[in-house]
């Protein structure tokens, strides 16, 4: 059984203050929490079923892990899901981003997504995993974004966390470093910054590249107006509804992010 300050412990890390002062977050799910064994994560603790404990036992011992058999009402308690998984993890947050290399010649040769103030959990989540679907190995979040350690972040990134380099940093000090370099190979006439727009040019019809950054603005208000002065080439996903019949005005930013890396995907290994 578990103490009452286990329990109180693992519920309060649903709370973004106290993940911020234990430096840890939880997980949930029989695939996540194996994608974090092996990983790099730093696992504090396992709580699960016996009957998980035992058909996982060999990995679990791989990194000696303190694991803590849980009853079903214990994990109703401690979950963050409507229907309690058996197995829940406390994972220690990672290095600080202060660590973590954000210069341009680090985002060079490759695609990167830069999410500008993107609040809903379930679309941080997804864009998580949808960079690592196609690719993407580093998403940068801008300060005001959800809290990527937020249980319903983790739960939809369905095991991408660990291998998607998520950074938050200041995005306009990150752009304002790639635009001043001037005419080293990282300028911004090498290195392009996407990003969407009602007013931009059809994102199907236009040369891509196969690296650069894409900005994805926020839900409701796109693209901050500070970061557009960095954007090199603005892009729009024409809509193929009948006109007078009425057609959604949006897209949601998940599946608007999915439809644009596919698109450069595409036109990368069309033109390799």
């Amino acid at each position: 059984m578990l103490s009452q300050n286990q329990i109180k412990h693992i519920t309060a890390l649903k709370v973004k203050k106290f993940r911020e002062e234990q430096r840890q977050f939880i997980a949930e799910g029989h695939k996540l929490v194996l994608d974090l064994l092996g990983s790099e994560f730093n696992i504090a603790g396992i709580y699960a079923s016996a009957e998980w404990i035992i058909e996982n036992l060999p990995e679990i011992r791989k990194k000696n892990i303190p694991v803590f058999e849980t009853l079903p009402r214990e994990m109703e308690r401690i979950s963050s899901l409507s229907t309690p998984s058996p197995v829940l993890a406390v994972i220690n947050l990672p290095l600080s981003n202060h660590q973590i290399d954000t210069s341009p010649h680090s985002l060079t040769g490759k695609l990167t997504l830069a999410l500008d103030d993107i609040r809903d959990p379930g679309n941080l989540g997804t864009i998580i995993r949808i960079a690592d679907w196609f690719g993407i190995s580093t998403v940068l979040c801008s300060e005001s974004c959800v809290d990527t350690y937020n249980p319903k972040v983790v739960q939809a990134t369905m095991g991408s966390i660990v291998r998607v380099n998520v950074i938050r940093c200041n995005l306009i000090d990150v752009l304002t470093r790639i635009s001043a370099t001037g005419n080293e190979p990282c300028s911004a006439d090498h290195l392009p910054v996407y990003g969407t727009f009602l007013e931009g040019e059809s994102l199907f019809l236009q040369p891509l590249s196969n690296y650069g950054i894409i900005v994805i603005g926020n839900e409701s208000r796109g693209i901050s107006a500070e970061l557009i002065p960095f954007i090199t080439q603005k892009l729009y996903i024409p809509s193929f509804g009948t006109p007078g019949a009425g057609k959604a005005e949006s897209l949601n930013a998940s599946i608007a992010t999915a439809i644009i890396c596919a698109e450069f995907r595409r036109k990368s290994e069309k033109n390799s």
